[in-house]
């Protein structure tokens, strides 16, 4: 994985590369000591919600990935 700046993704990454290239910025925001302590509770929510983001995405992919097939059984009437 080739680390990106936020532009850069935003002009010609996927929408997971740009996810990830915020994610890595807002974290160096929380890292930095300059950050003003009244901006750290919402960069810290702000980066959380990008990571859920990440992981859905994640989610989706594995979900769609999977790609087994499943034999559809005898339909019984009487079942319903």
């Amino acid at each position: 994985m080739v680390a990106r700046s936020v532009s850069v993704a935003a002009r010609e990454g996927t929408t997971r590369e740009l996810l990830e290239a915020t994610r890595d910025r807002i974290a160096q925001a929380v890292e930095d000591e300059k950050t003003p302590a009244r901006d750290l509770a919402a960069l810290t929510k702000r980066l959380m919600e990008t990571v859920r983001e990440i992981e859905a995405i994640d989610a989706r992919e594995a979900e769609a990935g999977n790609g087994e097939e499943v034999a559809d059984g005898k339909f019984s009437a009487e079942a319903v």
